[in-house]
């Protein structure tokens, strides 16, 4: 198996909870660090979102592997960002027997 050409540097990033001073809470991102990554388009298709056609796109994203538990080795609850492209992580696996590279399955959404 040939390595992987990990040439773009991706934000990962993790959701926090801030309360809202209201009894309520929001949703913030907290950068973890810049992973670099290789990228494949996979399948994309429509979807109807709160008033809006939704673009949703699947990619394939290669990093480098990190430990089970380490705050580098990324989670499905996380999210890459590349400037305003954001990528929602569906599901992360090895992608060899050796464990080198990590693959993860991701979603981008885009307003039509």
């Amino acid at each position: 198996m040939t390595a992987p050409r990990l040439n773009r540097p991706l934000h990962l990033e993790a959701p926090k909870t801030v309360s809202d001073g209201a009894g309520g809470h929001s949703i913030s991102w907290v950068e973890l660090g810049v992973l670099w990554a290789a990228l494949e388009a996979l399948t994309g298709r429509e979807a109807a979102g709160r008033g809006t056609a939704l673009s949703l796109q699947r990619y394939r994203i290669t990093v480098r592997a990190a430990a089970v538990g380490a705050l580098s080795r990324p989670r499905p609850d996380q999210r890459f960002r590349e400037g305003t492209r954001l990528f929602k992580i569906d599901a992360v696996a090895e992608r060899d027997a050796s464990g080198r590279y990590l693959t993860c399955f991701a979603t981008e959404e885009l307003a039509t």
